[in-house]
């Protein structure tokens, strides 16, 4: 009986992880044929790199509304709405003429799965009890790591026996079913299809949603803090990994060969640390999972940044890919546990936002301060910049006066 009972309440669960799955092999499928398609199409590096400020601008001019869409709207039928959505513009992707054909695609696609994102988020909320959450996101980063190995793998086998363009067809085929598995899922608010037509979408009513974020992140500082430091780890993060390749061969006089060979590194630890998080996620406690992962994740980017040789940065790039596994499942946990599902998808989107400003800014200034000092100098500074920002969030999780956050204490710690 009782191992019925858990196959019963892993139905879904199962049945939705299995649909990320499909997505997320799809998404690295189609970002690397993609990418070789522009480049083949321009010859340009440059052209390339576009692709990778197209998706935070997306979200620059997404999320500002996008949240007062999704509170309102049914998640799963947004959801598959979505998929099918970005299921047909990919596949319009191959028969584009030009560059800039593709580029205003993309920026429509990653439109999309900005609002993806937040819209899954609440799902997966709403949908899992929270007695469940943490092994439920532990599963979630085994599968996410196991679409960045099995990802390339396929595409570059793909590619062996076709074109990137059949890789971006599979691509497309492969969201579209991502899309008819949530139509399997259970329908969890049958009764919020007329809530859009009650509240038009107008500046008004965005006026009165990014309201109603401030007057939550005012209430609940402690929670919206840890938030927004985690955030910040993920700008710094992605700041440092804009240099990385530059990094690899300037500064390690990596080969090729031997570049892709610390990527797989990177990807062994995050698949390593998702599975010793799957086995141990109902023993480890909220708050330490979160701090403590964190802080070592900048602890192996400290490594990466002060290596001279190609030893010591694999032993870097498998330290912050194993514990980004723990920090990644920790924050999924917090931010179900902490944030109203009624609100979560405004909250999520106006943050998003904000990350994504960030990236942009700091990305930039990353990359004219390694044209102008030099690419070793400013992935430490990164780095150490990153470490700060996890020390201080290590404290507020740690910290003893955290039972003034009444509404928060029992979450954290779960």
């Amino acid at each position: 009986m009782r191992v019925k009972n858990l196959l019963e309440s892993w139905k879904y669960p199962s049945i939705l992880l299995f649909g990320i799955g499909v997505s997320n092999v799809g998404d690295w499928i189609y970002l690397i044929a993609l990418n070789l398609i522009v480049l083949d199409m321009t010859g340009s590096p440059l052209a390339v790199s576009i692709l990778y400020i197209l998706k935070p601008l997306a979200t620059l001019f997404t999320n500002g509304w996008a949240g007062s869409v999704i509170d309102r709207l049914n998640k799963r039928n947004l959801m598959i709405g979505l998929d099918i959505f970005r299921a047909i513009f990919i596949a319009i992707l191959p028969i584009l003429p030009t560059v800039w054909a593709i580029y205003g695609i993309v920026f429509i696609i990653n439109m999309a799965s900005s609002m993806f994102e937040p819209t899954s988020m609440t799902y997966i909320t709403k949908l899992i009890p929270r007695e469940q959450r943490k092994r439920f996101n532990s599963f979630r980063s085994l599968i996410d790591s196991g679409g960045f190995l099995i990802g390339p793998a396929i595409a570059g086998l793909m590619f062996m026996n076709g074109t990137p363009f059949f890789a971006i067809y599979m691509t497309a085929i492969a969201i579209f079913i991502s899309g008819l598995i949530t139509t399997i899922m259970p329908n969890l608010e049958k009764s919020r299809v007329a809530d859009i037509e009650e509240s038009k979408l107008s500046l008004d009513l965005l006026k009165k949603d990014w309201q109603v974020v401030t007057n939550f992140s005012k209430a609940h500082v402690f929670i919206m803090t840890i938030y927004f430091l985690f955030g910040c780890m993920m700008v710094m993060a992605t700041a440092i990994d804009s240099l990385e390749a530059a990094f690899a061969k300037e500064v390690l006089s990596l080969t090729d060969s031997k570049y892709g060979f610390l990527v797989s590194i990177a990807g062994a630890g995050i698949v390593v640390g998702s599975l010793v998080n799957t086995i141990f996620a109902k023993n480890l406690r909220l708050n330490k999972l979160l701090g403590f992962g964190t802080l070592l994740v900048s602890v192996g980017y400290i490594i990466y940044a002060f290596s001279n040789t190609f030893i010591v940065a694999a032993i870097g790039f498998f330290v912050l890919s194993f514990f980004l596994a723990f920090a990644n499942a920790g924050f999924h946990t917090f931010y179900q546990n902490n944030i109203p599902v009624d609100v979560m998808g405004r909250v999520g989107s106006v943050y998003g936002l904000i990350e994504a400003f960030l990236i942009i800014v700091v990305t930039t200034l990353f990359g004219f301060a390694a044209q102008l000092i030099s690419i070793k100098v400013v992935v430490i500074i990164g780095t150490l910049m990153m470490l700060g920002v996890t020390v201080v969030m290590l404290a507020f999780n740690l910290q003893s006066l955290r039972s003034r956050f009444s509404s928060t204490k029992a979450s954290i710690n779960s």
